[in-house]
């Protein structure tokens, strides 16, 4: 009952600090079912068409706790498909938001470390593996991406893509 009541207030104030209108691209999913994510942030963009990228772009995630690229450029309204692969043997991740909403997000990842991600912003892979997230950009700014693993952010696992 104490986890369930936890995971209550915990959706509850992810609903509150990222607003109630987030969506997410597989629905519900395992330990973070019911989680608000920042998919669906105004300042970030939203999930891209596939038929509409105009390019992918490569990014490594290590064990080093680093992205390579950390940091992207693409214009605003382009649809980006961002190859994501996990070069290292842990599990990592790479969510895409705002800094408020990652650092927010990171703390519950701190508190519940079983939970995964399957949202349109993110994607969380075990070692050796890849995906992809395919995303418009719509807005001039920057939109940040980490991984929220727990020790991984504030060990310097972020970087930022420069919307022009």
């Amino acid at each position: 009952m104490k986890g369930i009541l936890l995971r209550t207030t915990q959706a509850a104030f992810l609903a509150l600090t990222l607003g109630a209108g987030s969506a997410h691209a597989a629905g519900g999913h395992g330990d973070h079912a019911g989680h608000a994510a920042p998919a669906a942030s105004a300042p970030i963009g939203k999930p891209g068409d596939p038929a509409r990228v105009t390019r992918s772009i490569d990014v490594d995630m290590t064990d080093a706790m680093r992205f390579t690229p950390a940091r992207i450029e693409v214009k605003a309204g382009e649809t980006v498909r961002l190859n994501v692969r996990n070069s290292g043997r842990i599990r990592h991740e790479l969510v895409l938001g705002t800094d408020a909403d990652l650092k927010a997000h990171y703390d519950m990842m701190m508190k519940d470390p079983g939970m995964r991600h399957e949202e349109a912003n993110a994607v969380s892979l075990e070692g050796g593996g890849s995906g992809q997230i395919v995303w418009r950009f719509d807005k001039a700014g920057t939109v940040s991406f980490g991984c929220l693993e727990p020790g991984h952010y504030t060990a310097g696992m972020k970087g930022a893509v420069s919307v022009q």
